[in-house]
């Protein structure tokens, strides 16, 4: 066996950095919650995040929120009736249920949320709470386009 005399040092690839977050544009829908997200609960995540050694989403404004409640419905699907229906769709609740318990979005903002869809309902003239609108019969997911973005467009006009 014949030993090799070192060739000199290799040759490094520098690791490509990700460009700044533009803070006006929301992020990405999450995906399905990573198995320690569903594993550690939120105190724990909470607690961890407090020492530095867990890093949580960052949660949006209502306007942010609402985007992001669009985003999901386009990723996954719409559906009536459930929450979450067998094959991954969701309704509006259902996809808020989702950025909540992934940290996207805090409950009080959630709340503001649904305050801004229930207006934008308001100015249509509907009076029954958002998820029943949801689910009556007929309903579009055009329609329900619609409510989002002007419920967050009603956000962002008010500073939210």
């Amino acid at each position: 066996m014949s030993r090799r005399a070192p060739a000199g040092p290799r040759p490094t690839t520098p690791v490509p950095r990700r460009p700044p977050r533009d803070p006006r544009v929301p992020p990405p829908p999450p995906t399905a919650p990573t198995w320690a997200h569903r594993l550690v609960p939120a105190t724990v995540r909470g607690a961890l995040a407090g020492l530095g050694w867990w890093e949580n989403p960052i949660p949006q404004p209502p306007s942010g929120h609402l985007d992001q409640v669009l985003a999901v419905l386009e990723k996954y699907g719409w559906c009536q009736s459930l929450d979450t229906d067998p094959l991954g769709r969701m309704c509006i609740r259902g996809a808020q249920g989702l950025l909540e318990r992934t940290g996207h979005v805090t409950p009080a903002v959630r709340d503001r949320a649904v305050d801004h869809m229930q207006t934008a309902l308001a100015q249509a003239g509907i009076t029954m709470q958002f998820f029943t609108w949801n689910d009556l019969p007929g309903q579009e997911f055009s329609h329900v386009t619609t409510l989002i973005t002007r419920a967050a467009r009603h956000a962002r006009q008010i500073g939210e």
